[in-house]
């Protein structure tokens, strides 16, 4: 909304994640369009998001405006990359760090990459509040005032002077009271979450293709995931977590491109075959700070006992 995204406008991003990564972009108005994401990774993959930009430049129906990449559970997306292209081909980038406060790539924390960091304070994610709750970053001033305006209604001097259409976005005060206490644990959390993942890595059978990360990064580890053989493996997997009382989700089981909601965009299956191969065999374990090594070891043999 700050920036004047609307119809008539591309924003790129990828088609592995939670629906609000995409559904944004359609409540401005404007168009996805969807990113294959790396094998190895699960993030965005710069050099499809490089081919879409030509595609939809070659088509001339749209205007490229924008990208989402999003640090998918946690790892923080190959901004090198996408801020290259960003520069070549003079878009904004907005950062969906929702899954990934706390995290980190060459000392550079989540949420200072791109033109827009944008966390999410939802219970299950590495910083939690106890509702609902978010924060946005930049270090562009004028955005700053932008988007301070329009979380509170579009106001100008004062709540009562409008200057511009906006939103109800103010974070609840008893939350912002949970964060203030929560974020004092928070880089002690993110080196447990870390130390679990390493174990989790070490103990888990070559079976499994466990996400990997880039170079001098940390990840929040949202969630630990990891892709089964297919999708009778993951089903087997599954019932055996279950039948043990042991949680588990699947995140994403359909990517945003074959999503009912944007059937209008004509996507098949097919299109994004990276995103559709993982999003059949991927399942995400049990993963925050306090879990316990003995916990760990009986997930890792329930899953082992059904390579």
């Amino acid at each position: 909304m700050a920036k004047g995204i609307a119809k008539g406008d591309a924003v790129f991003t990828t088609t592995f994640s939670f629906f609000a990564t995409a559904e944004v972009i359609a409540l401005a108005g404007a168009t996805p369009v969807f990113v294959d994401i790396d094998k190895d990774t699960f993030n965005i993959d710069p050099k499809d998001l490089e081919r879409k930009i030509k595609k939809v430049l070659k088509d001339g129906k749209l205007i490229p405006k924008c990208i989402i990449p999003v640090n998918i559970f946690g790892l923080i997306a190959d901004f090198e990359s996408i801020m290259r292209i960003r520069n070549k081909y003079n878009l904004f980038v907005i950062e969906d760090a929702a899954q990934s406060f706390g995290a980190s790539m060459n000392n550079h924390f989540s949420c200072g990459f791109g033109d827009v960091g944008a966390t999410s304070f939802y219970p299950a994610k590495p910083l939690g509040c106890y509702g609902d709750g978010g924060a946005i970053f930049t270090n562009d001033k004028g955005l700053y005032l932008k988007m301070k305006s329009i979380r509170v209604h579009g106001e100008g001097e004062d709540k009562y002077h409008n200057d511009r259409i906006g939103l109800n976005s103010r974070l609840d005060t008893l939350q912002a009271a949970v964060l203030l206490e929560k974020v004092k644990l928070l880089q002690g959390e993110i080196d447990k979450r870390n130390y679990i993942a390493n174990l989790y890595r070490k103990k888990i059978s070559n079976s499994f293709t466990i996400q990997s990360d880039i170079n001098q990064s940390i990840s929040a580890w949202a969630q630990f995931s990891l892709l089964a053989k297919n999708m009778d493996h993951r089903k087997k997997i599954l019932n055996s977590l279950k039948n043990n009382n042991i949680p588990y989700s699947i995140y994403y089981s359909i990517p945003l491109h074959l999503q009912t909601a944007f059937k209008d965009l004509d996507y098949q299956i097919g299109d994004l075959p990276v995103a559709e191969d993982i999003s059949k065999r991927i399942f995400s374990l049990p993963m925050h700070p306090y879990l316990l090594e003995k916990d760990i070891e009986k997930i890792i043999n329930i899953i082992s006992d059904e390579e």
